[in-house]
């Protein structure tokens, strides 16, 4: 006895039919905002001739600046301590190894809101013995209301493409069939953050108060794409 075999579905048609045309379009949004933030990366130094000296003049260093930060309140968003690191230096010539000196360095991150009060910090932490300073590098919040602008420019883009196609044709859109983000599809790694603007200063000896500086935001750009997929009522050809 045969058994009957089970019909194989068939997939689903990816176009449109002559009662029902399909039409596909990408809507593209690209903003340019302020930012919200800025990132500033300080890297704290010492030497000592044996290992407990070079670790309290780090403590002592690295505190000195911490304390310089957090005078700066609520301008202040995040203050992160991250790699700590006490090496020793052997000499280089004479015979075993021994040791010729310790070098301690412990790196800080510090994320500003306010870019008036972040020159004057930037300055105030340079100009600190064996500190150096890097950044800023600006950026936005991930929950920037940027991105929500982007994304519903490019969904109106996507909506305005598609009735200007279905009105060459002499017809309207009946329905919306997809809305798809197009890093939903084919996820692509993010960015780097960029490097531009980058400053970067050390200072190690004590000099007189220099003014601060004149950092000028850099620029964000914002980008959102979308595929979107509608059927249109039939055009009379």
């Amino acid at each position: 006895m045969t058994t009957p075999s089970t019909p194989t579905p068939h997939p689903a048609v990816p176009y449109g039919t002559p009662d029902a045309p399909r039409i596909a379009v990408r809507g593209e949004a690209h903003l340019e905002v302020d930012p919200e933030i800025a990132r500033i990366g300080i890297t704290i130094a010492s030497r000592g001739k044996d290992r407990r000296t070079a670790l309290d003049d780090l403590t002592r260093r690295n505190t000195t600046a911490l304390d310089l930060v957090k005078t700066y309140g609520d301008a202040v968003e995040r203050l992160e301590t991250g790699a700590f690191s006490l090496t020793p230096q052997l000499r280089e010539h004479g015979r075993g190894e021994r040791v010729h000196a310790h070098h301690g360095h412990v790196r800080i991150t510090a994320e500003l809101t306010d870019f008036t009060a972040l020159g004057e910090l930037t300055t105030r932490l340079a100009d600190l013995e064996l500190t150096r300073v890097d950044g800023p590098w600006w950026a936005l919040r991930p929950d920037s209301p940027a991105h929500r602008r982007a994304r519903r420019q490019a969904v109106h883009e996507a909506v305005q493409r598609a009735r200007e196609y279905a009105d060459a044709l002499g017809t309207t859109l009946a329905a919306l069939v997809e809305l798809a983000d197009i890093d939903a599809e084919a996820p692509r790694p993010h960015p780097a953050a960029p490097a531009t603007r980058m400053r970067s200063m050390t200072h190690t000896a004590t000099e007189d108060t220099v003014a601060a500086l004149d950092l000028e935001p850099q620029r964000q750009h914002v980008h959102a794409q979308v595929n979107a997929r509608f059927t249109m009522a039939p055009p009379q050809l």
